[in-house]
């Protein structure tokens, strides 16, 4: 989707996000298209926004488990995908892929039973192993920063599970039945690297705790003919109608409850035929309107952009210190979902993205940027840092350097005064300066940069001493 030209469209809505004001107002726009029943259309839209992260959730578990064995980026429910290689241009599973990192994951259910994940001694090296629940909260990240780096063993438990656990495995309490083990594990990228962390990955295991301490091996997966396993999976939500996406939030609600802060803002969802734990009422909402809330509630997400409080704006980088965990902002969770499925904690990982340069104008491959970091002043990370390029859908460009992201791993060169400058832009700037190239596209494309276990003392983009550099076009 093009962002500014829809943005453009909605422009009359303006600060909409939850201003009763600028919903009476509205009430007199025509170009909404919804006429009686103003007060109902905005209860659908902010149940659309509210339910985003679970349906997203959903539909992308289904594709990544819709095999009968594990087999490059997809496995069945329960067991591990350990990707070999960074993605490609040609991944389209989940969006901002990054290319830092060997990703280790899984989808699993814990409605029936505990599963129990081992993670063996990753001797030093930098790792994470996030846990989401189905609404995309990241419960919690065992990993270097938080857990260490030595053998340790956990049981993921659902929201009613009561039981005893086996000597020396950790409880960890999931909210929903639906969770997403995202772990990655830092890699350089070298033939060499790749073999360690591969060995690495196998000693990852992950059993239901029936199986824990047996031989276990995993029943092959049941495809679904039905799933759609080209489609991007944003795509594949946002296409879908009104009335199929509420009743498949209301159906996904039964099994990956709603948190107990919720309450409030689903007494609301009840007037239009939304509420926990039952079938979606569809005879309560207008069907005249209905047809509009989709796209015009991604309008909306795509907007805290601009208007969200937690977002911030640096040079022509938007970031959020508050993802992972969000209360009640719905907004911006429902964002995070749609650019960036699978966000760390902000200790973890902060993801600053700039879809224009520091003057303010969008950023397109028939120009070259450079991004200067003074001397000293490269991005301060205890993990990690990098910086992506995405496409405008916020997938991997192709490139004649099968190259989408750089960072200190591709030995940047100084300039004389201490200085390192990255060079953004379609065509190589030569030999002696590839070491420091990031290949863009021939259009549009945005940035990503990249901060895992971001300093928290000064320097720091946690606590605003340390600033990012604008991009700059070459010569200005």
């Amino acid at each position: 989707m093009n962002i500014t030209r829809r943005s453009l469209a909605v422009a009359g809505m303006g600060l909409l996000a939850g201003a009763a004001a600028t919903r009476s107002a509205l009430a007199q726009d025509s170009f909404l298209g919804v006429g009686e029943g103003l007060e109902d259309f905005w209860l659908a839209s902010d149940a659309y926004i509210f339910g985003y992260p679970l349906v997203t959730m959903e539909m992308t578990r289904r594709v990544i488990s819709n095999v009968a064995d594990p087999v490059g980026t997809r496995a069945p429910m329960g067991q591990m995908i350990k990707m070999r290689q960074y993605p490609d241009a040609s991944y389209r599973d989940v969006t901002a892929p990054n290319a830092d990192t060997l990703y280790t994951s899984s989808f699993f259910d814990v409605g029936k039973e505990p599963w129990v994940l081992s993670i063996p001694d990753m001797k030093g090296r930098y790792f994470l192993m996030p846990m989401l629940d189905g609404w995309t909260t990241v419960f919690q990240v065992p990993g270097k920063r938080t857990t260490g780096t030595g053998a340790q063993t956990y049981a993921i438990t659902g929201p009613g599970w009561k039981g005893t656990l086996p000597a020396g495995v950790k409880e960890y309490k999931s909210q929903t039945n639906i969770v997403w083990l995202l772990g990655r594990i830092y890699c350089m990228g070298t033939p060499e690297d790749y073999a360690a962390v591969h060995k690495l990955q196998d000693e990852c295991k992950l059993v239901p705790l029936s199986a824990y301490g047996k031989a276990y091996t995993p029943a092959p997966g049941k495809v679904d003919p039905s799933v759609d396993m080209k489609t991007a999976v944003r795509e594949q939500v946002n296409r879908m109608d009104a009335v199929s996406y509420f009743k498949l939030l209301c159906e996904l609600m039964k099994a990956n409850p709603p948190y107990e802060a919720d309450k409030h803002q689903l007494a609301k969802f009840a007037r239009i035929g939304i509420v926990p734990g039952q079938d979606f009422d569809e005879s309560k909402l207008k069907a005249d309107f209905l047809k509009r809330v989709p796209e015009l509630s991604f309008d909306r997400i795509m907007l805290q952009f601009k208007i969200n409080k937690a977002m911030k704006d640096e040079n022509g980088f938007a970031y959020t210190t508050k993802g992972g965990i969000y209360g009640t902002d719905y907004l911006m969770r429902a964002l995070i979902t749609a650019i960036g499925l699978g966000c760390n904690r902000p200790q973890d990982a902060i993801y600053p993205v700039s879809q224009k340069d520091g003057e303010g104008h969008k950023y397109n491959g028939a120009n070259k940027y450079v991004m200067r970091f003074p001397k000293g002043h490269l991005p301060p990370a205890d993990g990690f840092w990098s910086l992506t390029m995405y496409d405008s859908g916020y997938f991997f460009v192709k490139n004649p350097i099968d190259r989408y992201s750089i960072s200190a791993r591709e030995d940047l060169k100084e300039n004389a005064d201490g200085s390192t400058d990255l060079y953004i832009q379609k065509d190589s700037p030569g030999k002696d300066k590839e070491s420091n190239w990031l290949p863009a596209p021939e259009g549009e494309f945005i940035l990503m940069l990249r901060m895992y276990w971001p300093q928290e003392t000064d320097p720091s983009i946690i606590n605003g001493t340390w600033t990012i550099p604008p991009v700059k076009k070459a010569g200005a």
